[in-house]
């Protein structure tokens, strides 16, 4: 069965760029076509679509097609994409062939599908990588570029040229004033804002093992307010859920709707429902305070980071010239003026949707800043984290899955049980924590609430998730595969999995201690 997954994987690949044919326009039957696999939305996709194609037969004096293929999320196509490889390399055939770039998603996704990829068949080991180096690039185009080639110490391309970045983006919070009011909460500013009991059941949170973004988001949350705190957080904000989505897209329409107050999502997606929101109540005539729209979207000020949007050539991309010079428009002012120029019906800027990103080329914000739709100069705010933990990244997927999509329904209850103690704080305006509260059984309830999963090692071992220093360890052994042959798991396991089981055991036993400690007490 398991060798039957690739296969129906690459039909989807294949598959996706057909099923998005543009309706009722007419094509070139001649025209090359440029096969670009993205999670970017729609409204992206329809001003890059037409923005290159009319810049191209503008350049080059002949047509070009491009076709959207968009197969999931971030993370669901670096997996797909990564299957595919291997299926090719297993079967002894030319990788790719199928796409010509990737684009969209963070710096991190883009690094891990720039490594080698390997499989050994018959004790032969095959090797590629998903994405193409660019040999033609000069330090003279990236330096016109990106400048010093940085934002708060993290590279805005690849120094091994496999993936460029094409804009930035930071992560915050989507928000429905009118939501808000009716719950009698202040507009949220920080994260800690949404960690409080008034949300119960209004926010929107978001798988991060189906989402590269709201991944990152999260993990800005633990590198930023620390590892335990971090946890803190994330813990009250899915007890505080009515949903778990599979795409970060759900968030902010979910609150646009009025279905929740909030969510956490990345900063266009949340930009982009406040003008639209914006622009209809312009349009219904309102005015002043009013016309403000019902979404908000807020960057936690010194709680955030920022990350690149990159774009890649897949290696065996069957139109490479023509992916370069897609990557030549995108990175162009023409291309960059998409990202935040106002609508215009000629000249520079997009022709039907507001795209709210901040571009990359540096020099758009000495002569293009004004006009700007957001006011906003990424490297006049953004800071660099403070000894930063890489190893992090790696246990929020699985840890946040055990500790809320897998038992949602206990979490929840065992939030309410701690919530609806007398001693509980009635007003709270912000983390409640064991450390806060006096009387003994809260406190325990809250020191429940909050535990890590002890993870084994080998030799009798033991690792508690509880001590950031452990993570760099544990994630070389468990979840890199170190310790395979300390009989830790099954040959034929998956750890990472595995360790979302102990995890779920740790949290599942945590949640009932906390509701059975109401019947005992009542």
């Amino acid at each position: 069965m398991l060798r039957y997954s690739p296969i129906l994987l690459l039909v989807i690949l294949l598959a996706g760029p057909f099923l998005l044919e543009p309706k009722g326009e007419a094509v070139d039957p001649d025209a090359p076509r440029l096969v670009i696999v993205t999670p970017h939305n729609e409204q992206i996709r329809w001003e890059f679509k037409h923005g290159f194609e009319k810049w191209y037969e503008a350049t080059y004096d002949s047509p070009v097609q491009v076709v959207w293929s968009t197969p999931g999320g971030t993370s669901e196509i670096r997996k797909l994409l990564i299957s595919e490889y291997s299926a090719a390399l297993d079967g002894g055939i030319e990788p790719g062939g199928n796409a010509d770039l990737l684009w969209g998603g963070g710096s991190y996704e883009f690094t891990q599908l720039s490594k080698p990829l390997e499989v050994k068949v018959d004790g032969e080991v095959r090797e590629t990588t998903v994405l193409s180096k660019l040999d033609d690039v000069t330090d003279q185009w990236l330096t016109s570029v990106y400048g010093d080639g940085e934002i708060a110490g993290e590279p805005l391309f690849d120094p091994g040229h496999r993936w460029f970045g094409t804009a930035v983006s930071s992560f915050g919070i989507v928000f429905n004033r009118h939501v808000l009011e009716q719950l009698g909460v202040k507009t949220p500013r920080t994260w800690q804002d949404l960690a409080v009991p008034q949300y119960e059941g209004w926010i929107t949170m978001v798988d991060p093992g189906m989402s590269g973004s709201v991944t990152t988001a999260f993990e800005a949350i633990l590198q930023r307010r620390g590892w335990d705190e971090g946890w803190r957080i994330l813990r009250r904000l899915a007890a505080n859920a009515r949903s778990f989505a599979g795409s970060s897209t759900k968030g902010p329409i979910e609150v646009a709707a009025g279905e929740t107050a909030a969510a956490v999502c990345i900063d266009f997606y949340g930009r982009y429902e406040a003008q639209r929101t914006q622009d209809a109540a312009v349009r219904a005539g309102l005015a002043g305070a009013d016309a403000v729209g019902r979404v908000g979207y807020v960057d936690p000020p010194g709680e955030t980071v920022i990350d690149p949007d990159p774009i890649a050539v897949l290696t065996g991309a069957p139109n490479r010239e023509l992916a370069r010079r897609f990557i030549d428009y995108v990175l162009s002012e023409d291309g960059q003026a998409l990202w935040q120029f106002p609508v215009t019906e000629t000249g520079r800027g997009p022709r039907q949707f507001e795209l709210r990103r901040l571009p990359i080329r540096r020099s758009m914000y000495d002569a293009d800043f004004e006009r700007f739709v957001d006011q906003v100069d990424p490297w006049s705010i953004a800071t660099a984290v403070e000894q930063p933990n890489r190893a992090m990244r790696a246990f929020i997927a699985p840890l946040f899955r055990a500790m809320a999509l897998d038992q949602a329904e206990l979490l929840e209850t065992a939030w309410r049980t701690i919530t609806s103690h007398p001693a509980y704080p009635t007003d709270p305006t912000g983390l409640v924590t064991a450390a806060d509260v006096d009387d003994p059984d809260l406190r325990r309830m809250l020191e429940e609430f909050d535990s890590f999963p002890v993870i084994p090692g080998p030799d009798d071992t033991s690792y508690d998730l509880a001590d950031s220093a452990t993570l760099d360890t544990v994630k070389k052994g468990w979840l890199r595969r170190g310790w395979a042959d300390d009989d830790l798991w099954p040959s034929e396991g998956d750890p990472t999995e595995i360790l979302r089981r102990i995890a779920r055991a740790h949290f599942r036993s945590a949640y009932r201690s906390i509701i059975q400690s109401k019947g005992a007490s009542g």
